[in-house]
């Protein structure tokens, strides 16, 4: 009981620390500008969204496919874990923050505005990076062609800049949540999706059948 107060007052006294931070420097905001506007052709939400949403299906179906135990399939899973820890992570940390967009202040020093100001960190891009980074850790040694995975996450970052929807440490903090959720997916020995799910599925169909 001790411990779990000790842990409340903690985060308490930090995050009122990072309310002080903020107001007095903003962090690092001073990096922070809008860009030209645009919401058509490769920037339009929809189709950063829709590569996004077609990467994600190939990668589960990939996983369900070939399995857990090849080198392929336990990358695929690292994958889903590090993509779902991304995206939870990131939006989690949008309640806490509660910064406003580009769209809605011209003023990147805006923090702790409550309501629905959900500008920091992006959560798309968090997800983006989270996607790719186990592939980027497990084989760009091998394959320094795989680095250019990282476009996805920069073309995902760039749309939301270009939509107003986020600042650029917003996008920053994305990546950076992105690429540690990826780092510590690609760590585990078994994937965490591989733990919680019987173990039928996560054999693989290729095998199983």
């Amino acid at each position: 009981m001790k411990t779990s107060k000790s842990l409340v007052g903690g985060v308490g006294s930090l995050a009122l620390l990072a309310s002080q931070c903020c107001q007095a420097s903003c962090f690092w905001s001073h990096i922070d500008h809008e860009v030209g506007y645009s919401d058509s052709g490769i920037w339009a939400p929809n189709s950063y969204r829709g590569m996004m949403g077609v990467l994600t299906v190939a990668q589960i179906a990939g996983a369900f496919y070939e399995g857990s135990n090849s080198r392929f399939g336990r990358t695929l899973w690292q994958g889903m874990d590090s993509e779902a820890l991304g995206a939870i992570t990131s939006n989690a940390a949008k309640y806490v923050f509660t910064r406003e967009r580009p769209s809605t202040s011209n003023d990147p020093c805006k923090w702790f505005q409550g309501g629905k100001n959900y500008s920091f960190p992006s959560g798309e891009a968090a997800t983006a990076a989270g996607l790719v980074t186990p592939y980027i850790l497990e084989y760009a040694h091998d394959q320094p062609a795989v680095y250019a995975l990282l476009a996805i996450p920069a073309y995902v970052g760039i749309g939301r800049l270009k939509n107003h929807a986020h600042w650029q440490s917003d996008v920053i903090a994305g990546w950076a949540i992105g690429g540690l959720s990826g780092w510590y997916a690609h760590g585990r020995e078994t994937p965490i999706f591989v733990t919680i799910l019987p173990h039928g599925l996560t054999v693989g169909f290729r095998k199983t059948f």
